[in-house]
C-alpha cells in the first residue's frame, strides 16, 4: 500500500494522505520489529501523533461499518449483556456497543489511546482500560458475553498470532459469542504487506480454544479502492 508520490505536498489527495499515514506506521513497526518488540509500536504511534487523529491510519472517528452492518442485520440487543472490545483504538466501536445496550469494557495496549478515548467520551459508560492482549488481566478470562475483535490480530506477526488467538478466545464467557472481522486471504495466496490478511486456517484456529464457529462471511467491502476482502466470523463458546 505504500507509494512514492510526486504530488505537491500542499495539495495531497485523500488517497495520498492515507498512504502517508500507512507509511509512517510501517516505519514505526519496522523499527520495533528490529528490536524484537512486535507490540510497542502501538503506543509510539499514538503518543507521537500529538492528538492528531489524522496520524492514526485506522481512526475514522466512527464505528466500524462492518460491525454496524452486522449488528443491524442480526438485530443485536445488548441489554443486560457484557461486551469487550479488543484493541479499542479511539473508542468508536465500544461506544456503538454501549449505545446498543451492552455493558462495555474496551482495552488497548496503548495508554495514550486509552487516555484519548476518555477525553473524546468524557461521560461514557464504557470502561476504557489499558491492557496487553498477550498478558491479559486475570478478571478478563471467561467473563464477557460478547467479544469483538477487528484488525488487531492481523497487525501482529505470525509468530505471536496463535497466542493472540488464544487470548481473544479466553475472553468469551460460557454461552457467549465472539465476532472477528479481518482482512482475509486464501491459504495459498501471498500474504502481502501489513496489515497481513488472515487465512481461513488462522480464523478457524479459534475453534481450538473451546469455540464453535457459527458463520463465516467472505466478502469485499468498499473501505478503500480497490475493495478489500474481509472475513467476518461468528463463534460461540459452549
Amino acid at each position: 500500500m505504500s507509494t512514492n508520490s510526486t504530488s505537491n505536498p500542499g495539495s495531497l489527495s485523500s488517497k495520498n494522505i492515507a498512504m502517508a499515514k500507512d507509511d509512517r506506521a510501517r516505519e514505526l513497526i519496522a523499527s520495533h520489529y528490529a528490536r524484537n518488540d512486535p507490540i510497542g509500536w502501538f503506543e509510539e504511534l499514538y503518543s507521537t501523533a500529538n492528538n492528531d487523529v489524522a496520524q492514526i491510519p485506522w481512526a475514522d472517528q466512527k464505528p466500524n461499518p462492518n460491525l454496524t452492518t452486522w449488528l443491524d442485520r442480526e438485530r443485536v440487543n445488548g441489554a443486560g449483556r457484557s461486551a469487550i472490545v479488543v484493541g479499542c483504538g479511539l473508542g468508536d466501536d465500544a461506544e456503538e456497543l454501549a449505545r446498543r445496550g451492552f455493558v462495555v469494557t474496551a482495552f488497548d495496549v496503548s495508554t495514550t489511546a486509552i487516555d484519548w478515548c476518555k477525553r473524546r467520551f468524557p461521560t461514557s459508560s464504557v470502561r476504557f482500560q489499558q491492557a496487553d492482549l498477550l498478558n491479559l488481566p486475570a478478571d478478563f478470562h471467561d467473563h464477557f458475553d460478547f467479544v469483538f475483535e477487528a484488525y488487531t490480530i492481523q497487525a501482529l506477526p505470525r509468530s505471536v498470532r496463535p497466542q493472540a488467538v488464544a487470548a481473544v478466545a479466553s475472553l468469551v464467557a460460557r454461552g457467549g459469542e465472539l465476532l472477528v472481522i479481518c482482512r482475509g486471504r486464501e491459504d495459498h495466496e501471498d500474504e502481502g504487506s501489513l496489515p497481513w490478511p488472515m487465512t481461513h486456517a488462522e480464523v478457524g484456529s479459534f475453534e481450538q480454544h473451546g469455540l464453535r464457529r457459527e458463520s463465516l462471511e467472505n466478502y469485499f467491502d468498499e473501505e478503500r479502492e480497490p475493495p478489500i476482502r474481509r472475513f467476518r466470523a461468528r463463534f460461540r463458546k459452549g
